[in-house]
């Protein structure tokens, strides 16, 4: 954990010295606050940490580092604004804050920045860089599409459901141990292998942050918990106990998302989902997804002495209470 914080104290530090104008104050303001209320800071960490494991100072890696954060942060500014979401990190969110249109505005920005962060890098590395980005970038677009489509889809799978999670969060990961990688001229199948960690432990990640939706501890979560239940989300837990439904008419599943008072519906969800076996069958697939990653991890060409602070930084990603 102690080389963790020194990687996240370095970015702390970067990223509070990151200047927005002070002009138009409806569209930089936002910014200013969104980026103050923090975060885990997971995804830039990932690249810093990723290039000094392939032996570059993560110093030289900042650019992209900084580039991922501000994209990330553009992608859940637009997310609230569609999820409608109260909460984030614990703190009002942007469009509720001030609204929808200086929301939407303010994350375009963010977007634009991030090119403007990953141009700073080496020129050698840049046609690389941008490739991978503008592919991620499109993704993520194309996750976030799955996600709202299936609000009104009556038949989503498992399978559908993974592979959404995978473009929705889990390619960004992918991305930015990947930017690490490459500005570190990591071989080829190196940088594959360090993107397909990334992508099996984010999947792993949204996989528990499904799971921490419903059980986790609202102080610790830092957003509204039970939203997916309330929402009626297709989330992992939600697809499993309708597919258990099928076979067991009695759990009522379809009755439950019929209900209207907020903390009824929860502890029926609960109660529910625990006489299922659906939240031993979710941490089940946390797991599965976490194996893979490691496994991927433990074939790249470094020495492990190399790898410790990223396998530290997976093992710490899964201390989240339930």
């Amino acid at each position: 954990m102690q080389s963790i914080s020194l990687y996240t104290v370095y970015f702390e530090n970067e990223i509070g010295n990151y200047s927005f104008p002070n002009s138009p104050e409806n569209l930089y303001e936002p910014l200013k606050y969104f980026i103050e209320i923090g975060g885990k800071r997971i995804r830039p960490l990932l690249t810093l940490i990723a290039s000094e494991m392939f032996g570059l100072p993560k110093e030289n890696a900042l650019q992209a580092s900084l580039a991922i954060e501000l994209f990330h942060n553009f992608s859940l500014i637009h997310d609230d604004i569609m999820d409608k979401a109260p909460l984030r990190r614990g703190k009002q969110t942007v469009h509720l804050k001030w609204n929808d249109d200086i929301a939407i505005l303010s994350g375009d920005v963010l977007l634009i920045k991030a090119y403007q962060a990953l141009a700073k890098q080496d020129a050698r590395h840049i046609p690389a860089l941008l490739d991978l980005f503008n592919r991620t970038a499109v993704e993520v677009c194309e996750g976030q599409q799955m996600d709202m489509d299936f609000e009104t889809c009556d038949q989503v799978t498992i399978e559908a459901y993974i592979e959404m999670i995978r473009l929705k969060t889990s390619v960004l990961l992918g991305c930015a141990l990947a930017f690490g990688a490459i500005v570190s001229d990591a071989p080829k199948k190196d940088r594959e292998l360090i993107y397909a960690f990334g992508q099996n432990l984010g999947i792993a990640f949204q996989i528990q942050d499904d799971i921490l939706d419903l059980y986790g501890d609202p102080e610790k979560f830092g957003k509204q918990i039970g939203g997916d239940i309330i929402a009626n989300k297709k989330t992992l837990l939600l697809l499993k106990a309708l597919e258990l439904a099928q076979i067991n008419p009695e759990s009522k599943v379809e009755e439950m998302l019929l209900i209207q008072d907020n903390k009824v519906k929860i502890d029926t969800a609960k109660s529910m989902f625990d006489s299922l076996g659906v939240l031993s069958f979710a941490r089940e697939q946390m797991s599965i997804y976490q194996d893979k990653a490691l496994s991927a991890l433990n074939d790249i060409s470094v020495s492990t002495e190399n790898k410790k602070t990223l396998i530290a930084l997976s093992e710490y990603l899964f201390l989240r209470e339930v």
